[in-house]
């Protein structure tokens, strides 16, 4: 028999095991980061992200062996999330001749408005990085490699880079406390930027009168 006409092994009940983990790992990740974005690590249930999840707490800690696990992998997650929105920004820039560092801010301004989760997760991370070292050199990872991402396709000097990253920065914090839904001068300021803090909750109370 010709291997062309062999068929092809079946994989062993190990293998499947494996394949099904890895697969409920990552459906795993995709539950916990709506509850890490809502209520940061330290408040995030591991109860309410297995039953999001379809599964027990038990297997959750079998898939992660501590909380700490998965809120790191929720974080790199949205990390590439964020490398992936910014390529293709700047591959699309290229494209069109436009300027890779004004579409890949675009692109970060359309994520947060789409998925506002993603950023929440972020400020959640860098908020506990001091005092969580697996968490803050994760972040640093993730920094290092936006960083790269937009030298690469900008080709910009490390001065307009500094510029544009600290832009990032700000629309994170403006659209976490929902800056945009408060007419008073800083705040129109502040959160003139392309997007909308769509995942923020309107708040009646925050608009002058």
């Amino acid at each position: 028999m010709s291997p062309a006409s062999a068929k092809k092994k079946a994989p062993s009940a190990g293998e499947r095991s494996l394949s099904t983990a890895d697969e409920r790992r990552e459906e795993l990740v995709t539950a916990s980061i709506p509850v890490f974005a809502e209520k940061g690590y330290h408040a995030a249930p591991t109860a309410e992200i297995a039953r999001r999840a379809g599964i027990s707490q038990a297997y959750l800690f079998r898939l992660f062996p501590t909380k700490e696990d998965l809120f790191v992998a929720a974080v790199e997650r949205t990390c590439d999330v964020m490398r992936e929105s910014f390529s293709e920004a700047a591959d699309q820039a290229a494209r069109e001749g436009r300027e890779p560092l004004e579409s890949m801010g675009e692109a970060y301004a359309d994520l947060v408005a789409e998925q506002g989760e993603i950023l929440l997760v972020q400020l959640h991370a860098q908020a506990i990085s001091p005092s969580v070292s697996a968490v803050r050199d994760t972040m640093r990872r993730c920094f290092a490699t936006l960083f790269a991402v937009a030298s690469e396709h900008s080709k910009a000097a490390p001065e307009e880079l500094k510029m544009w990253m600290a832009g990032g920065m700000l629309i994170n914090v403006m659209t976490a406390i929902g800056a945009n839904q408060v007419k008073e001068p800083w705040a129109e300021t502040l959160a003139d930027f392309e997007g909308e803090c769509s995942f923020q909750k309107n708040d009646p109370s925050s608009s002058a009168g």
